[in-house]
């Protein structure tokens, strides 16, 4: 028997709690923004009606406000995003216990165990109303008998309602999609696809795997697996499945960032966040990225897997700083660091003798994160940071969040 999983994605998730929070925004262009006084004045969710008004999120606030006008910014309010997500998941729990949160705002819920054979789309239907009937927001709701096309369902779904993946119209519905509309399919893979001839989802299942694997090794394979509808990954019991599948924070900082010494100090308070959340959801990550924005507003994104998973400040920032040098771009307006592919931090590892590095940087961090606790994140900093008083002076643990 086949099994029957939702995807569940909030529709505008951070725009949608404000206006359910504030009903005088209801039917009004909305956009959640940072602060503009301290440069960190980015769309981060907009509304239906401001994405009509052609507002986008990444873009800067005076972008937003000459395209609209009347347009309505708020500041991000992340504890009430956090605690209005949880009743979401609440509701989620009424229909089943195995439960993957994929971000704050999307989730897969295994319905399998939990209705009769033709009536998940019932149940997706009733989920979508219950998110609208008792907490004000809407989702769009992917249903399919995998993972991968749950997702793809959701992606497809218009706001507020449910789209429905059955391997009788598959084909139709999910082969004529772009390739990088599946997961797994990113901007270089969708590159080295296109220059094979796969443009799209179809066509990545017509290949030949053993051409795909010589050309991307064994992800090849799980994409031309993916392609078909063949995913076996498992939807985990409710509390029980990695809390975050990735913790990373970002800056826009008071003024440009011109030298590398720039770049270092507000990236060591970068990785000082990134690690002290790490240690708090007590996870260590094998991958670690590094964004940048250029002043002409331009992304890059590079990131590099380590042979041993990390949480400790010292190995992220060195990482991020050699990921920095090797795409090395000034000036720049905002930096960002990610650690993902996260293990739980007592996983067994290999150790060495020629670690004393290590296990040094890990005994710093935990002295640093308890007189932080103690008495508060500017009770003891690093002499690095007092090079620049605006830049060493950003509390990124508790001025930033940015998870997943």
């Amino acid at each position: 028997m086949d099994r029957k999983i939702a995807l569940s994605d909030i529709n505008s998730c951070y725009a949608s709690i404000e206006i359910a929070c504030r009903p005088e925004l209801r039917g009004r262009p909305v956009a959640v923004c940072g602060s503009v006084e301290e440069r960190h004045g980015i769309i981060l969710a907009k509304s239906p009606e401001a994405k009509i008004a052609g507002i986008k999120t990444g873009m800067v606030r005076w972008q937003a406000m000459r395209l609209c006008p009347e347009l309505i910014t708020v500041p991000p309010n992340m504890d009430l995003y956090l605690s209005v997500t949880n009743k979401v998941r609440k509701i989620y729990s009424d229909y089943s216990n195995m439960r993957d949160d994929f971000s704050i705002d999307e989730s897969w819920i295994d319905l399998t165990g939990t209705c009769r054979i033709g009536r998940e789309a019932r149940l997706a239907h009733e989920i979508k109303e219950r998110l609208k009937t008792e907490i004000g927001i809407t989702a769009s709701i992917g249903l399919s008998w995998n993972k991968i096309f749950a997702k793809i369902g959701s992606d497809i779904a218009g706001p507020d309602s449910v789209a429905h993946i059955t391997r009788e119209n598959m084909k139709d519905v999910v082969w004529p999609l772009p390739a990088d509309t599946m997961m797994g399919i990113g901007r270089a893979t969708k590159r080295g696809l296109y220059d094979m001839g796969i443009e799209t989802i179809g066509q990545l299942a017509a290949a030949n795997p053993d051409f795909l694997k010589r050309r991307f090794g064994k992800n090849g394979m799980v994409l031309y697996a993916f392609a078909n509808g063949i995913d076996n990954s498992q939807v985990t019991l409710e509390g029980t499945g990695m809390p975050v599948k990735s913790i990373g924070n970002s800056t826009t900082t008071y003024r440009d960032m011109v030298c590398d010494e720039d770049v270092r100090i507000v990236l060591m308070t970068l990785s000082e966040s990134v690690g002290m959340r790490l240690r708090e959801q007590k996870v260590k990550g094998y991958v670690v990225e590094f964004s940048l924005r250029t002043t002409d507003l331009r992304w890059l994104i590079h990131q590099r897997k380590v042979k041993k998973a990390t949480n400790t400040t010292r190995e992220i920032l060195d990482i991020g700083f050699e990921l920095f040098r090797e795409v090395r771009t000034l000036p720049l307006r905002s930096i960002g660091i990610r650690v993902s592919t996260l293990v739980d931090e007592n996983e067994p590892e290999q150790t060495s003798l020629f670690e004393n590095d290590i296990r040094y940087n890990k005994k710093i961090d935990r002295a640093v994160d308890i007189i932080r606790k103690d008495y508060g994140y500017h009770s003891i900093q690093r002499g690095l940071t007092g090079l620049d008083k605006g830049f060493g002076s950003l509390n990124a643990k508790d001025d930033h969040i940015n998870f997943a």
